[in-house]
C-alpha cells in the first residue's frame, strides 16, 4: 500500500520547501512530485464555502530557479522533509 503524504496543519509561508502531490486526472498532473519553495501566498473566502480554514490559502512556487505559472491549493503541496 503506498504510504500517501499530509498536507501541513498550517498555511505555509515564503521561504517554506513543498513537494507538490496531485492525482493523475488533475489538469495540472504534469507537476506531480516536483520540489520547490514557495513564493506567493494568497487567500481567499473559499474557506467560507467549504468550512475548511486551509481552502482559502492557496500558494506559487519557484522549482529549479523558475516560478511555476500555476497557483496550487494548500491540499496540492506536502511539506518537503529532505
Amino acid at each position: 500500500m503506498e504510504d500517501i503524504p499530509q498536507t501541513a496543519d498550517e498555511p505555509y509561508s515564503r521561504g517554506d520547501e513543498v513537494r507538490v502531490y496531485l492525482g493523475p486526472d488533475d489538469p495540472d498532473s504534469r507537476h506531480h512530485g516536483k520540489t520547490g519553495t514557495v513564493v506567493d501566498v494568497l487567500e481567499d473566502s473559499f474557506a467560507e464555502e467549504t468550512e475548511r480554514n486551509l481552502d482559502s490559502y492557496s500558494y506559487r512556487i519557484e522549482v529549479d530557479g523558475r516560478e511555476l505559472d500555476v497557483w496550487f491549493r494548500h491540499r496540492d503541496l506536502v511539506p518537503e522533509t529532505g
